[in-house]
């Protein structure tokens, strides 16, 4: 199973401290990163095997490399595989009766505590918050979520794909409660189908309101036949994408 020509597999069982496991995680690399002395922002996406390749995604990839390969300006992406049967739980905050302990803040903490550190020491990355982003869809939407409001200092852009709000509790107690304390809010860019059902188009107004009112730029998209889907997500991603750079990066 060959990786496309700027995809690389960092390790298969990267060490998670903070979790005691070890996950695959993939690397994006512009196409002109060998050849320039540039550095790069950099995107953290979850759900790592729907990024690159429909051999390892679980429906349709996101083609992730495809559309960077094509934009004038370009990004480090990396991907970190979700943990299978630890997904739910490590994709959330909160503990839920039916679900389990919210893993969330450990697997958060992986993330800007070992695997930016790693990514930074190891490439040529912008390392400043506004050159940080993270994005996912579903479950991977909210834990990028808690992601920007919890650690606001290290992502100055999130993306999120169809939150799966029904396991955040009280929006308006996340968001008051997660930046309390805190200053400079990260920007926010919210995607959400019309046709997804569970009020998830709702849920995603009164974030992206609450959100607004307390300060935050923060970017709406809403597709009347949107549905809860890879193919929805990867045909939103170009526009997300060139977001992220939008006046963040000059």
């Amino acid at each position: 199973m060959n990786t496309p020509k700027n995809v690389w597999i960092i390790d298969n069982a990267f060490y998670m401290p903070q979790l005691k496991r070890w996950r695959r995680i993939w690397l994006y690399l512009p196409d002109d990163y060998a050849t320039s002395n540039l550095s790069y922002p950099v995107l953290y996406m979850h759900d790592g095997q729907n990024l690159f390749e429909e051999w390892s995604s679980f429906g349709e990839e996101w083609q992730v490399d495809e559309t960077i390969d094509g934009m004038q300006k370009k990004s480090i992406v990396v991907g970190i595989d979700n943990g299978a049967g630890h997904r739910i739980n490590e994709y959330k905050v909160e503990d839920h009766p039916s679900h389990g302990p919210g893993e969330g803040r450990a697997y958060l903490r992986f993330i800007t505590d070992t695997l930016k550190p790693y990514i930074d020491a190891h490439f040529r990355t912008r390392t400043d918050r506004a050159s940080t982003t993270i994005a996912g869809s579903s479950m991977g939407g909210l834990i990028s979520f808690y992601g920007a409001l919890l650690h606001p200092d290290v992502f100055g852009n999130v993306g999120v794909f169809s939150p799966s709000f029904w396991l955040a509790g009280a929006i308006d107690d996340v968001i008051s409660g997660s930046m309390a304390g805190k200053t400079g809010w990260p920007r926010f860019y919210f995607y959400a189908g019309e046709k997804e059902g569970e009020k998830m188009a709702d849920h995603v107004r009164e974030a992206a309101s609450l959100l607004r009112m307390a300060g935050a730029e923060v970017q709406e998209v809403y597709d009347p036949n949107g549905e809860h889907s890879e193919e929805n997500w990867r045909a939103q991603f170009p526009q997300f994408y060139e977001w992220t750079h939008r006046d963040a990066h000059k």
